[in-house]
């Protein structure tokens, strides 16, 4: 239909009145009347109280927790005292509840996972104390335990990559899960400096647990000059990608490898911003160049619609070193798409 006088009074009268919610196409209105006032107003994304993805706020009682009908809880995770290099990650839950503008409907996945789960920002997990590791990371255990056990799934923002270890002792503790991990590093070393509770062994220690299946992991954009570290990775038999093999493979292909991977059993989904190359995020606390771009990091996590996700996370934002807040705007990104993912997990709508 050429564009004349009748075509313009069409779009007169359709559009011409009422307010953006207006929205005619069903599948765009179902998304609309979620966030649209009956007036035509929405939610101001700089204004209120920031929770991860203006998801609702929903304290939660440190010693008699009351998780409601929830299906997912975000829950922040501020602690670095495991890191070997730049601290400051513990700064990164506050960093990525400030981002302004994330969502509220992804148009790949096709859904408003805010609106579509029950969620909500629980806070964040209650520490005994801010000095030491281990005590830190009962405390991470011991919240995630709650979690679990109130039959609810955990979204964790930390904090360094050393929290995935006791969030994995929580939603393992039944049965061992598989783990699609996005990062630079293979986080399987051994101790160092008189622990094993460092950022970068969580899955060796998770393996060594029983709460992680090593045949079911994959890890993706390995690079950097710790490989002599990851013996542990192959050993137990992980599958690795490395950085350098992703243009020759294409995200297409090593999404159908992770799938292939884990199965259809239980999946959890470990996220370290330092996948992404440094021009992307570089406020981390271990920057490796060569890495992952966001296009690659969003086509890669929207292609695992339907993997059985249990639990994940995104963790090593340390927001001081990025002045710009891209590095938080790409982990707030990440959490939640990994949140669209959930929408389609067979053990978060099996809670529906």
């Amino acid at each position: 239909m050429a564009f004349d006088e009748n075509k313009l009074k069409a779009l007169r009268d359709k559009f011409a009145e009422g307010h953006g919610g207006d929205i005619f196409d069903p599948a765009f209105r179902r998304v609309a009347d979620k966030i649209f006032s009956k007036s035509g107003t929405r939610l101001a994304p700089y204004a209120g109280v920031p929770t991860f993805l203006a998801a609702p706020h929903m304290p939660v009682d440190a010693e008699n927790p009351d998780f409601g009908n929830l299906q997912v809880a975000i829950t922040g995770v501020p602690m670095d005292l495991g890191v070997t290099n730049r601290n400051g990650s513990r700064f990164g839950p506050r960093a990525m509840r400030t981002i302004e503008r994330i969502g509220p409907y992804n148009h790949v996945l096709d859904c408003a996972p805010v609106h579509d789960l029950r969620v909500a920002d629980i806070g964040d997990v209650p520490f005994r104390s801010r000095y030491r590791l281990e005590m830190s990371h009962e405390d991470i255990e011991k919240r995630f335990n709650q979690i679990v056990d109130a039959g609810v799934i955990p979204l964790a923002v930390g904090g360094d990559h050393s929290i995935t270890h006791p969030i994995m002792k929580a939603v393992g503790k039944k049965q061992p899960v598989g783990m699609i991990h996005i990062d630079a590093h293979c986080d399987t070393g051994g101790s160092f400096d008189g622990t094993k509770f460092h950022h970068g062994g969580p899955f060796r220690n998770a393996v060594l647990d029983g709460v992680l299946d090593p045949t079911r992991t994959i890890q993706i954009g390995i690079r950097g000059s710790s490989e002599y570290l990851w013996e542990f990775s192959y050993e137990s038999g992980m599958t690795v990608i490395h950085a350098e093999e992703v243009t020759g493979m294409g995200i297409a292909a090593i999404v159908e490898k992770a799938k292939q991977v884990v199965g259809d059993g239980p999946t959890y989904l470990s996220f370290d911003i330092d996948s992404l190359d440094p021009s992307f995020a570089p406020g981390t606390g271990t920057p490796e160049i060569g890495g992952l771009t966001t296009r690659e990091v969003l086509e890669l996590l929207r292609g695992l619609k339907g993997v059985n996700l249990v639990g994940g996370d995104v963790v090593e934002v340390a927001p001081q070193y990025d002045a710009t807040t891209n590095t938080a705007q790409a982990g707030a990104q990440v959490l939640f798409e990994i949140l669209s993912l959930m929408v389609f997990s067979p053990s978060v709508t099996a809670k529906a």
